[in-house]
């Protein structure tokens, strides 16, 4: 029982950062806040100084799984998955842009192919997300709450670039497929578990999409992001990692 709310009240708490983040006004504008700057630090530093070092372990189990299914030329190639997962995203991203009208307000919006698109693949990133709290959950606590607070800190980033490209579609219809897929990846984490191997590859996979959806909305010059806030998040949640 103790295990199952390790990870189901986690799970809650991200459903809750896309149910509410709407709400959090003081995160809109330019220049870009803060506080999205330095989640984004947060959520980087998470991938480079835990996420990274834990799939140079699961190196490991995939040349072992290559060799055994013959396919000993992807031994090498762990980090594939994670630049696999940063082009995807990067792809996704290129897409939305191009696809929005240019005009003001609810006029600068994608087409409802566009916007499923992006959802669907927001959707299975998630579900991604939700399933692994079960992974970090088995190491410690202490891992599963870093997790948590990386991931929540990433939602907020990720919401605020979704509502910009999908507008009204989004908040009325989007937000809640994420909602429903980060629950359905948790649920499936209950019942199925995959080897050493496999997850060392989704954990590969999320970094590379955590790093490029963190850097999408800071880059852009319009948005004038704040720099400092961003190292501050970068500098914190690094000793924080290095410490404990």
């Amino acid at each position: 029982m103790d295990s199952f709310f390790l990870t189901v009240l986690p799970l809650l708490g991200l459903m809750l950062i896309h149910v509410f983040a709407d709400r959090l006004k003081f995160l809109e504008g330019v220049p870009r806040s803060v506080w999205l700057s330095g989640a984004g630090g947060v959520s980087v530093a998470y991938v480079f100084l835990h996420l990274f070092p834990e799939l140079q372990e699961g190196q490991e189990h995939v040349q072992e799984a290559a060799q055994n299914q013959n396919i000993s030329f992807l031994k090498h190639h762990m980090y594939l998955m994670a630049l696999l997962g940063l082009v995807i995203f990067y792809g996704l991203e290129r897409m939305a842009i191009k696809s929005r009208n240019g005009g003001k307000g609810a006029a600068d919006a994608s087409p409802p192919a566009v916007f499923w698109v992006h959802i669907l693949s927001f959707s299975l990133y998630n579900a991604l997300i939700g399933y692994l709290l079960h992974e970090q959950e088995e190491r410690s606590t202490q891992e599963a709450a870093f997790y948590f607070v990386a991931m929540a800190l990433h939602f907020l980033v990720n919401d605020f670039g979704l509502r910009e490209h999908h507008k009204q579609k989004y908040r009325h219809v989007g937000r809640w497929c994420l909602v429903i897929a980060l629950a359905a990846g948790w649920a499936t984490g209950l019942v199925v578990q995959v080897s050493e191997a496999a997850t060392a590859l989704l954990l590969a996979f999320l970094a590379g999409g955590v790093v490029l959806n963190v850097l999408k909305e800071e880059l852009p010059e319009e948005r004038k992001s704040r720099f400092s806030a961003f190292l501050l998040g970068v500098v914190a949640y690094s000793a924080l990692l290095l410490l404990l």
